[in-house]
């Protein structure tokens, strides 16, 4: 069992496979792009195929599949074959924006993944297009569509945005009527690769749930996961459920079981932090897993507390996307 310095079980890898995107969402990177990744500077699959044996065999038990958007990378479903055949791995699951899931559902389904986060920030097509620069939504609908025909566990991600998308919070609960998902709202956090800094968060969690309850005054607190970063909520006669990510505030820190590994290779212990080893180039300049495992372990032991105590050592607010969502 993987532990950090806080005594924190950590047993969830967020792999981000690509900084790549399809959509040009403003709040994760400048509407002109981001300066990609050369080919050279990305993992490859067989080095991320390593570094996830090593980390699985450490104690981490589910990984999450994010970028950039993992299906622009060409290679993606054959990594995603080898990596569900991981001995000690118990759940694989995806983050995407839908806009070229679809037509690899079944195939997902077959390896086993059994859960997909799906980015939609708004239903209103003119609204999407406003948010990401590109005219997707039909895409992302059908993706929905075809996750929720196979049987697949849906979490609809969207991030509540001032003058952008606010009046798109009820239409989204309102799918949670008659569709068995999870519809989850996240605070906006500032990594959209510029110099944006919140003096006061509009949005915050307490906002979002009262701007609910005005519309389903009946909403009630169900119980949530072990390690869930949303609070749940269900709404009597509804199939699916209502969830607030409380990205900004950062309550759910002290019981944070997660590690990230963002395209080029670099360990993340916290969303917030700089990054603190570079995975990819000790694998590159060893064949030794055991001292590949031994560098992990001993980033685990300097973790910081919480996401504060990480922003306050961090001095750039990277892309989202080069992060990892």
């Amino acid at each position: 069992m993987l532990t950090d310095n806080h005594n924190r079980t950590i047993n969830y890898l967020r792999l981000a496979v690509t900084d790549r995107c399809n959509l040009r969402c403003f709040y994760c990177m400048p509407e002109e792009g981001i300066n990609w990744l050369s080919r050279p500077e990305l993992m490859t699959a067989e080095e991320m195929l390593r570094v996830c044996t090593i980390l699985v065999k450490a104690g981490i038990e589910k990984i999450r599949i994010t970028g950039g958007e993992p299906f622009v990378r060409k290679d993606i479903m054959p990594f995603l074959t080898d990596l569900s055949k991981l001995p000690g791995l118990k759940e694989l699951t995806i983050t995407t924006n839908g806009v070229l899931t679809a037509p690899h559902i079944p195939d997902l389904k077959k390896l086993g993944v059994r859960s997909v986060n799906l980015s939609l920030d708004t239903l209103d097509r003119n609204r999407f297009f406003a948010i990401t620069h590109r005219d997707e939504l039909p895409a992302v609908l059908d993706t929905l569509d075809q996750l929720l025909h196979h049987g697949m566990e849906v979490k609809m991600n969207a991030v509540v945005m001032e003058g952008k998308n606010i009046s798109d919070i009820i239409p989204l609960v309102q799918l949670t009527k008659d569709m068995p998902l999870s519809v989850r709202f996240i605070e906006e956090m500032p990594f959209n690769g510029g110099d944006k800094h919140y003096t006061k968060l509009q949005w915050d969690h307490v906002r979002i749930l009262e701007t609910i309850k005005e519309q389903f005054p009946a909403i009630e607190k169900i119980p949530d996961a072990d390690y869930s970063t949303s609070y749940n909520y269900h709404i009597p006669g509804h199939k699916g459920t209502v969830g607030i990510i409380a990205a900004y505030t950062r309550s759910f820190c002290g019981t944070c079981n997660r590690i990230r590994i963002t395209p080029s290779g670099t360990l993340k212990t916290c969303l917030y932090d700089n990054g603190v080893l570079n995975i990819k180039d000790l694998m590159r300049s060893s064949n030794d897993d055991t001292a590949v495992q031994a560098a992990l372990l001993s980033a685990l032991g300097k973790r910081a507390k919480d996401g504060w105590e990480a922003e306050s050592k961090t001095t750039v607010h990277e892309s989202m996307a080069s992060i990892g969502g």
